[in-house]
């Protein structure tokens, strides 16, 4: 496995890994040898009560909410015992690009509550964490928090999802589908696989999810004074994405399980993603910019409207889905500030 190069922010700490064997996925489907990346912040108190589990997006690693975690932060780790797990797909979890025995094509299909179910093992049986003082995640991380409300009602206190979806919107699933064909178009691509590295692919993906999706027009507006300089970053932009080392076969993977995701298609709520959200106990902050052009900002203030204690916070930012990340430090500060608020009320 290995782990995309450590950039200024991000916290340093001990990898660790959880084997659990065989993982049966929610299809029925078997994992073999599934190993759980993750790593963890501050301490467990007596009562194991101050956990906080951070559940990553599509793309992301346990580096993903680092800006919100340590001494003073929404996360504070002389209070809380942070938990940053990696989801399965991306490259440091079980994944297509790691599987020994299940390779790339051969790796079977999973869904965000596979994740949930793994983080849930992680915490039982390696930590032995019996609640969670809450869930904090954003995008695919943020709606694995919401799952997590609908699964384990009880289990966390608090849950903290950042431009989240319930049910992923039609939207979203035209973005990813977007995405996947721009890889697919790739030379690299054979009908059932990938022979190389889809580089030309991979110029196209950050075109469209680092750049049309992940930001808005008032972004790149207050970025650039002159409009051509938008294509030097945009090529350090696809430069940083391939030091990342993501894998594009991981990434197929890990969209499939996006634009597949529905609480309501839960075992129990029939597909009824209105039941699924007003069975969440736990009181719920939702937090979204004016304008996301991946996650629609309908979804956000949808879920927040079928949970019965939610609250909706507009994220006040321009940089759309990046909104809930360091595009911008005002947005750093705002994030911290009024989740620390939530999570001590």
């Amino acid at each position: 496995m290995s782990h995309p190069p450590m950039r200024p922010g991000m916290l340093d700490a001990p990898h660790r890994q959880a084997s659990f064997g065989d993982f049966r996925l929610e299809s029925g489907e078997v994992v073999h040898d599934f190993r759980l990346s993750y790593v963890t912040h501050g301490a467990v108190n007596d009562a194991r009560d101050n956990a906080i589990l951070v559940t990553v997006s599509l793309t992301g690693n346990h580096h993903r909410l680092d800006f919100l975690i340590g001494p003073g932060k929404a996360l504070d780790t002389d209070r809380y015992f942070v938990v940053c797990v990696d989801p399965i797909g991306n490259g440091l979890t079980s994944s297509p690009s790691n599987s020994a025995r299940q390779p790339g094509m051969a790796f079977p299909h999973f869904a965000l509550r596979d994740m949930v179910a793994s983080q849930l093992r992680l915490l039982h049986g390696e930590l032995g964490i019996e609640s969670l003082a809450a869930v904090v995640g954003a995008s695919m991380g943020g709606m694995q928090a919401l799952q997590w409300g609908v699964s384990h009602p009880g289990f966390a206190r608090k849950l903290v999802a950042m431009t989240p979806m319930a049910r992923t919107a039609p939207w979203a699933v035209a973005v990813v589908e977007t995405a996947r064909r721009a890889l697919m178009a790739d030379p690299a691509w054979n009908g059932n696989g990938f022979d190389g590295t889809p580089e030309r692919g991979w110029r196209a993906w950050s075109g469209v999810m680092s750049v049309l999706a992940g930001r808005t027009p008032a972004a790149l507006h207050e970025m650039f004074d002159e409009p051509l300089d938008v294509l030097g970053w945009m090529d350090k932009l696809t430069a940083d994405n391939r030091a990342n080392g993501f894998d594009a076969t991981d990434w197929l993977y890990q969209s499939w399980a996006y634009q597949a995701h529905d609480v309501g298609s839960t075992p129990g709520f029939d597909g009824d993603t209105g039941a699924a959200l007003a069975s969440i106990r736990a009181p719920t902050l939702i937090l979204a910019p004016p304008l996301d052009v991946f996650n629609p900002v309908l979804s956000a203030r949808e879920a927040a409207d079928g949970i019965p204690n939610a609250s909706l916070v507009e994220i006040p930012s321009v940089q759309g889905h990046q909104a809930a990340a360091t595009a911008s430090p005002a947005d750093g500060v705002f994030l911290n500030a009024c989740i620390a608020r939530f999570l001590e009320a």
